[in-house]
């Protein structure tokens, strides 16, 4: 099966966060592609690597030579050391904020600085990282989970951000974040609320189906899984 049809013959892959959920979900997928040469797993369990800090990420890009075609990164968090999402401004504190920040925004930004130039300056590249439909200001009607809801705000603009200047070195490449829809992990197991989950292995199937449609002009667009667009 090829799923990535609009990457060159034989490219290679890497996926950030691919002891998860999703990020195993996305593995899999890649490694059955028999478009894809290479794919390189990262992750917290099987390799250290902590996208909340510098070094660690640093360190990662390092061991690697480019370039890469395909970069996904399925980092993220919702419950962090078992604090899950506020349901009140009463429930804000400076601690949790910043652990969803460091982890969600932060993180996202590290793991562009140092990854990207990893991507093809001159062919077509994809890189796409896992946000979420809470994180559009527009379509907020709900409140609530005010700190996840921000990071990942602030994981939207990062990109957006970077897009822009990655697209004067690498006019060809897409970055993007992708909403994955509710889908059956650990992740949402508590807050899905009676709602159908989508099986991560459909969920990243979705996801690389999205990537694979996106054209350069597209880039630091914001997607949901059935490639339409979410507002900012």
């Amino acid at each position: 099966m090829t799923l990535l049809t609009s990457l060159p013959r034989g490219y290679r892959a890497i996926v950030l966060g691919a002891s998860g959920g999703i990020g195993s979900a996305m593995a899999t997928a890649i490694k059955g592609d028999m478009n894809c040469s290479e794919l390189i797993e990262l992750s917290r369990s099987k390799d250290g690597l902590d996208v909340t800090g510098e070094a660690s990420v640093a360190g990662a890009a390092s061991r690697l030579e480019g370039p890469f075609h395909l970069i996904f990164c399925a980092t993220g968090g919702l419950t962090i050391d078992g604090v899950g999402p506020e349901k009140s401004l009463r429930q804000i504190t400076a601690e949790t904020m910043s652990r969803q920040f460091a982890l969600n925004a932060i993180g996202t930004a590290l793991v562009v600085k140092y990854f990207s130039p990893l991507l093809p300056k001159k062919e077509r590249g994809l890189m796409g990282f896992l946000s979420a439909r809470v994180g559009s200001i527009g379509d907020n009607h709900l409140g609530g989970w005010i700190s996840y809801r921000a990071s990942k705000a602030a994981l939207n603009q990062i990109l957006r951000t970077a897009s822009v200047e990655l697209s004067r070195t690498h006019p060809e490449s897409v970055l993007v974040p992708l909403h994955p829809g509710t889908v059956a992990t650990s992740l949402s197991e508590k807050y899905s609320g009676g709602h159908e989950r989508t099986a991560p292995d459909l969920a990243a199937a979705n996801l690389l189906t999205v990537l694979n449609g996106l054209q350069p002009a597209q880039t630091g667009q914001f997607f949901a899984y059935d490639g339409s667009s979410i507002p900012w």
